[in-house]
This record gives structure tokens, sequence and C-alpha cells, in this order.
């Protein structure tokens, strides 16, 4: 059975990325239909933090306390990773929206975006890119329960006084919908640790869908304000900043790791774990904060991410093997 293990890993893996590879067009159609037949999903809209906080649950599930151990000697790449997390995407968010002059539920909605934790697609990016999946486990799930409490202090302290963040109640809600099923997640699966396993597989792809569903809900909550004349007129500005604000990203990711010593595979980790954004939360606290056209941005940056991530860890894959050809020659 042991000798089993590495095939199911691989296939496991490969079922990974199939399912990151198809997000995007998955969520871009499922975003469609919910656009012109908004009263399918308008009733789903009480479930979204539930499934979400069903997000995180099957996170922990993959997790385990050894998890956070075993990186000892690349802390200083964890500490770099997640402070570059916490600094550079919350302040391009807020830049970019406004070198590109967005209307201010938009400025607030790229601040949201780049103040969450790293996504969990960064995870399986990693394995493709033949960059380190365990470092960028540790981050993500690093920079998921110390969200809890940075995400709600950085988009108070990078928006306006005056659009009033309820700092606290934000702090609560992300324990109750992160940090609670995370911890729970990681629980269970010290317990049921080999029954648990057989499910993995299938966790990406669950994931995946509720994600496409909570970005579906929120498109057919606005369906009448995202309309064709105000996507003519916002929405090209929009998808820019939000290209632009994963390149910032994932080129100071890389840079910044660089510059601190880090060695090419840490450097690809960094790049991606900074790059790659939890969406999916950055659409729920939209809608339980602010305006639900806030989650533009995020719901933009979602389907993205995924796009870019995919063709960036591809080259990235494709180079390694080849410098592996180069030096066996």
């Amino acid at each position: 059975m042991a000798a089993d293990k590495p095939v199911l890993d691989k296939y496991r893996f490969i079922e990974h990325e199939i399912s990151v590879a198809l997000f995007p067009l998955f969520a871009i159609g499922l975003s469609l239909f919910s656009w012109q037949n908004p009263a399918y999903f308008q009733p789903l809209q009480d479930f979204i933090p539930a499934g979400l906080s069903l997000i995180m649950l099957t996170m922990g599930l993959t997790l385990s306390w050894h998890s956070f151990i075993a990186l000892k000697s690349q802390l200083s790449a964890v500490v770099a990773g997640v402070c570059l997390q916490f600094m550079v995407m919350p302040v391009a968010g807020l830049l970019i929206a406004e070198i590109t002059g967005l209307p201010e539920n938009f400025m607030i909605g790229m601040i949201l975006v780049g103040s969450v934790a790293g996504g969990t697609a960064s995870n399986v990016l990693c394995y493709i890119a033949k960059a380190s999946v365990a470092l960028s486990i540790v981050m993500t799930s690093c920079t998921t329960l110390l969200g809890c409490f940075l995400t709600p202090l950085l988009i108070g302290l990078l928006t306006d006084t005056k659009i009033g963040v309820d700092t606290p109640a934000m702090m609560f809600s992300l324990m109750k919908i992160v940090l609670l099923p995370v911890s729970l997640g990681i629980f269970l699966n010290g317990l049921f640790h080999h029954r648990i396993g057989s499910l993995h597989a299938g966790l990406p792809l669950l994931s995946g869908v509720i994600i496409a569903l909570t970005i579906a809900t929120v498109v057919a909550i606005n369906a009448d304000t995202i309309n064709a004349e105000a996507m003519a007129e916002t929405g090209l500005a929009l998808l820019s900043a939000v290209i632009c604000h994963n390149l910032v990203g994932l080129t100071l990711g890389y840079q910044a790791a660089r510059l601190l010593g880090h060695d090419k595979k840490t450097c690809k980790t960094i790049a991606i774990e900074v790059g790659v954004q939890n969406s999916g939360l950055a659409v729920v606290l939209a809608h339980k904060f602010f305006l639900s056209i806030t989650a533009l941005p995020a719901i933009f940056f979602s389907i993205w991410h995924n796009i870019s991530g995919i063709i960036l860890a591809i080259y990235w894959r494709r180079k390694s093997n080849s410098s592996s050809i180069s030096k066996q020659g």
C-alpha cells in the first residue's frame, strides 16, 4: 500500500491541476448565466459566509501542526513571504486604484482583495511550477490565520475613515469564518488522518465549485448594476487595474525574495504566494461589510489570477525541465 502512495499523490495533483486550469472557464460561464438569470442565484446570498467557512474547513483538513514545524530551516523565507503578502498587495491595490481613477467602491474592493491572505490555489500552482509546495502550504496557512487580525486592520488603515470600517466586527467575522473552521479541520485531521486522507483529492474541486457559486451569487445580486453600459465605462479600467495588481504582486514577490538571497525555487514560491489572493474571502467580506458592487474587483481577480498563475507556472515548469535536460547533457 505504501508503494502505491506516490502514484496516488501524482494522480491527486493531476486532478488539482485540471481543476485549477478549468476554474476560470467554469467561473466565467456560471457568472454569465447568473447575470442573465439572477433569480436562480439570489436566494443563495445568505449562504455565502457558510460556503467560505466550508472551504476553510477543507483547507484545515489538509493540514497538520507538523506542517508548521517542518520548515524551521526556511523560517526566514516564511517570514519574508508573509511580510511581503501584507505589505505589497494592500498598498499596491490602493495605489493602482488611485492611478487608474477607479470609483470609491472599486477602490475599496482593490484594497480588500490586496489585504486578504494568499489563495489556496497557490499550492497547486507551486507544484506545477516546480516551486516548494511545502513552503507554499505553510505560507498560505500562516497568512490565512494572521489575516483574521491583519486584514481588518489594513482595510481600516488604508481606506478613508469616512467609510466607517467596523474593524472589530470584521475581525470577529474572520475568526468565525476562517480561524475556527481551519482550526477544526486541523484538529479533525489529527484525530482521523487515515480516513480524511482519502477525501483530499476531492477537496480542491469542492472549493472551486463553492467559490464559483459565490462569485455567481454576487453577480446575480448586482445584475442590475453590472449592465453593459456600466461595464463599457468602468469594466476595462477595472480589469486593467486587477491585471496590474496581480502582476505587481508576482513581480515584487519574486524580486524581493531574490534580493533577500533566496534560491530560485523559494523565489518562485514567494512570488506565487504574494500574487495569488484568497479572492473568495474578499468577495464575502465585500458583500458583508460594504456594498455588494465592492466585490467586483475580487471577482475579476479570482478569475484572472488563475489564468495568469497557470501561464506562469507552466512557463517556470518548462524552464525548469529545460535546465535539468541541459545539466544532464
